[in-house]
């Protein structure tokens, strides 16, 4: 899986990394990962589907690993100081997943 550079240079940093989350058909989380994600939120993470996971639709999220950028109240977190010269556009917190289809 692979993602493009943020269009609003969320700048995470030199040490930013993404998790990468899987759950099967059944509901079980079949494993959670991270990786390296470079400043601007892309990267690039491989892997195998785990032995064992259930036949039918799939979600992987990838989520920034360690960063609490949008709490419960819809704050964003990171933007806090950012003064009167910056415009914020409020985004959803829901975690994005896309589907990933098991045939066996």
């Amino acid at each position: 899986m692979t993602a493009p550079d943020a269009d609003c240079d969320p700048r995470y940093g030199a040490n930013a990394r993404i998790q990468v989350t899987m759950t099967d058909a059944a509901g079980a989380e079949m494993f959670t990962a991270t990786a390296p994600m470079n400043d601007g939120g892309s990267f690039s993470y491989a892997f195998d589907v785990p032995a064992g996971t259930a036949a039918g639709e799939a979600a992987i999220s990838a989520m920034p690993f360690n960063i609490d950028w949008c709490d419960d109240t819809g704050r964003n977190n990171r933007a806090a100081g950012a003064g009167a010269a910056v415009t914020l556009e409020r985004v959803s917190c829901v975690i994005p997943t896309r589907p990933l289809t098991i045939i066996r």
